[in-house]
């Protein structure tokens, strides 16, 4: 089939191989992406792909915390110089604001009144694109609740206060004391926001994402001759690193690497002498998952592609 240089691209994108052996992966898989990825990792051309979006829209993320919650909003501008601008910085963190009072559902946020105007949020949005002169959007929006205990907030390249490219809440359960959670919290949020983790958990890992990890190891396996019992104890061993390299409980804290997430908390949770539960957490980063044309590269990726 005919491989274009978009497809090219994106799949260098999502693994890091090389555009001559993305496009032969593509022709391979007769351009089925997911499968082009599986191809090269396969061959040891790629790494496991971590679906990690790409950061190509400009804006900010903005946090807002109030009792046992928090919300975490993400709003974008076509430049960074907006995000810079003192008036958009105001407008996302009053918008983080209205998240947290209606649970941090992103169309509601944006159909709820703005604080001391006669309007919606998303008619305030629109008014700032008519004084400021450029396209903005509120991208979406989470909130975190516990019944008892803290959520705990973390901004990373923050901007100003409650603002900045990474956002990060951590929800734990306890009835331990407020400040000894929250220094845990923050602790866990910042490891969240340098290892991007897939899930809490092993039990929250997708079905689908599991049985894909495992059939690229059984045949990267296969290749190497083994036999089939030992493939299989390869497998289950090739899973469970899985599991402490994507799952948050699981990872080398980043704080202490000598222990887990879990042990730490279960450490802080003796300390403290009460159990301590992390029930959920919520990591925005600024433009995941929205492309931006990079006319440049797109042009060598055409000069490659077209030699087939």
């Amino acid at each position: 089939m005919s491989v274009s240089a978009q497809m090219v691209k994106e799949l260098r994108e999502k693994t890091g191989a090389g555009m001559m052996d993305c496009k032969a992966a593509l022709i391979e898989t007769a351009g089925d992406m997911e499968n082009a990825v599986d191809w090269l990792r396969k061959k040891g051309l790629a790494k496991a792909a971590k679906k990690a979006g790409r950061v190509a829209a400009e804006g900010l993320i903005g946090i807002a915390a109030g009792g046992t919650g928090a919300a975490v909003v993400e709003v974008n501008s076509e430049t960074d110089f907006v995000a810079r601008n003192e008036s958009f910085q105001s407008l996302v963190r009053a918008i983080a604001g209205v998240a947290l009072s209606v649970g941090g559902d992103r169309d509601a946020t944006a159909a709820a009144a703005f604080p001391g105007k006669g309007h919606s949020v998303e008619d305030e949005i629109r008014e700032a694109v008519a004084t400021i002169g450029e396209h903005m959007s509120l991208r979406r929006s989470v909130a975190l609740k516990v019944p008892e205990g803290v959520v705990a907030t973390y901004v990373h390249s923050a901007v100003a206060d409650g603002l900045g490219k990474i956002g990060v809440l951590v929800a734990l359960e306890s009835a331990a004391d407020a400040a000894t959670l929250t220094d845990l919290g923050r602790k866990i949020a910042m490891h969240i926001a340098a290892t991007n983790p897939l899930a809490l958990s092993a039990d929250q890992i997708d079905a689908a994402v599991l049985e894909r990890e495992k059939a690229v190891y059984a045949d990267q396996a296969r290749a190497s001759g083994k036999p089939e019992n030992i493939i299989e104890k390869m497998v289950e061993g090739r899973v469970r690193k899985f599991y402490e390299e994507v799952t948050l409980l699981k990872q080398a804290f980043v704080v202490d690497p000598e222990k887990t997430v879990e042990q730490a908390v279960a450490e802080a949770a003796k300390t403290a002498g009460s159990p301590i539960t992390v029930t959920a957490f919520v990591r925005y980063a600024l433009g995941e998952g929205i492309e931006r044309e990079t006319s440049d590269f797109a042009a060598e990726v055409a000069a490659a592609a077209g030699t087939h």
